[in-house]
């Protein structure tokens, strides 16, 4: 079977896999707040000393709407917004370290949105002084943040490389004109230029660009143009992702219909013209969606067998514990998942009550936990293995079954007890996971729930 054909007949719905189960398949009946501080209080008490704590904190306000974001946002010019949601994000902030008994070690800080450059670098730099305050960084700690090429200042830049942040990660998406105007985000290649060249100067030292195929009237000489230019700039990370087109979960997609976007064939072209010229421009592929350079942390953390995939994405690091600050965030113990409201309103009122403000959540069991070790090898290290007992599992049996399509394509080796992903099966990583997602297969939706692999 030909590449083409093998993408037509994996083209499905896929899980992004940033957690396992994935959101949809967590239980019905949460688990409820007091169940998990527990499981949080746990956690830090096992691993704050010796990895230290991840922090995500979501920034959902911008400016304008861009069509194709699947990210929880709020659209507003009004940039008296800022101070009070700061302020409520370090009192959720104060009520996890109200659990704790120890001083927190912070090995990682991600700033996410919507638009954290929306936020003035005065508030930027309230926020994580905040956070912060009382804390421990961890000598290798990794902070980061997303930021709008068009509006990031370099005070921006300044202040929060002041307060220890390295990497920042610029949403570029696509330079063509066409693409930009019908996904409503506009930034020029001068503006990246602009922001990339500062960024170096003052000190950042790794730097990530965000592209997407797949968009609504995208064409192969469009992109050929976008990665030419970015390859110009020599960022140390690409993430290269499929547009995901969920319009009954984000209507701003309605702007656009089916029609407007690359049919299968035309979206694995632009997926191989755009991997191809990154290959060939010096990045290594790593995992799913992602490029670096050999001087990069994500490319080393894939040799050295340390790479960690969680809802921040891939990192170089591990912390077994993460806590999602601000609105709709998720955190991730190691041992359940939580997620707080999704409107500001309720966020705000959930906080200011000196509640944590999670709405729903999952309590792993020995099973969950069993998958979720093999889908983050498999997505971390592109293999796994495990012992004979546990083909003793039946729904690990099942899955083992459903591989075997997989490796009749070619796409995986098998091994009596040892699972590989060969070159050929990279792009497939998604559908692999989901052969082996218990969860999933238990509990098929009667309703389209994921975007399109691939």
């Amino acid at each position: 079977m030909n590449s083409e054909e093998l993408i037509g007949k994996y083209h499905v719905p896929a899980p992004r896999y940033t957690s396992y189960p994935t959101v949809p398949y967590w239980d019905n009946t949460f688990m409820g707040v007091d169940a998990w501080k527990e499981s949080v209080k746990f956690s830090y008490d096992e691993s704050n000393s010796k990895d230290g704590i991840s922090l995500y904190v979501h920034l959902p306000f911008c400016e304008s709407l861009c069509t194709y974001c699947g990210c929880n946002t709020r659209i507003t010019r009004n940039h008296k917004v800022e101070e009070p949601y700061i302020l409520t994000v370090l009192k959720e902030w104060d009520l996890y370290r109200s659990i704790f008994e120890e001083k927190p070690v912070i090995k990682e800080i991600h700033l996410g949105g919507g638009t954290p450059t929306f936020f003035s670098p005065d508030n930027l730099k309230l926020l994580i002084e905040g956070l912060l305050k009382g804390a421990i960084i961890h000598p290798e700690a990794e902070f980061s943040f997303e930021a709008h090429p068009a509006n990031t200042t370099e005070e921006h830049l300044i202040t929060l490389y002041s307060l220890g942040f390295r990497r920042l990660s610029l949403g570029i998406q696509d330079f063509d004109p066409l693409v930009q105007l019908i996904i409503n985000r506009m930034q020029s290649y001068e503006d990246v230029k602009i922001v990339t060249d500062k960024a170096r100067e003052i000190g950042y030292t790794s730097i990530n660009f965000d592209l997407i195929y797949g968009l609504p009237v995208q064409t192969l000489d469009g992109l050929k143009d976008t990665i030419s230019q970015i390859l110009s700039l020599k960022p140390d990370r690409i993430a290269f992702y499929s547009y995901a087109h969920v319009p009954w979960i984000k209507p701003g997609q309605r702007r656009y219909t089916e029609k407007d976007l690359p049919s299968i064939e035309l979206k694995q072209k632009l997926y191989e013209l755009g991997r191809g010229m990154l290959t060939q421009g010096g990045y290594v592929e790593i995992g799913m969606d992602h490029f670096a350079l050999e001087t990069d942390s994500l490319y080393k953390a894939q040799v050295n067998g340390h790479l960690h995939r969680n809802f921040m994405g891939y990192t170089h690091q591990y912390t077994q514990l993460m806590i999602g600050l601000g609105v709709s965030s998720i955190s991730d113990s190691g041992y359940a998942f939580a997620q707080n409201e999704k409107k500001v309103e309720d966020y705000t009122a959930r906080v200011e009550q000196g509640l944590i403000p999670v709405f729903k959540g999952h309590q792993l069991s020995q099973e969950d936990l069993l998958f979720k070790s093999h889908i983050l090898n498999i997505m971390c290290k592109g293999e796994t293995s495990w012992e004979q007992s546990t083909l003793q599992n039946d729904a690990f049996q099942a899955g083992l079954e459903r591989l075997r399509v997989l490796q009749d394509d070619a796409l995986i080796a098998m091994e009596p007890y040892k699972l590989t992903v060969p070159p050929q099966g990279q792009r497939f990583l998604r559908n692999i996971c989901m052969a082996l997602d218990a969860r999933l297969w238990a509990n098929q939706p009667k309703t389209v729930m994921f975007s399109m692999a691939g």
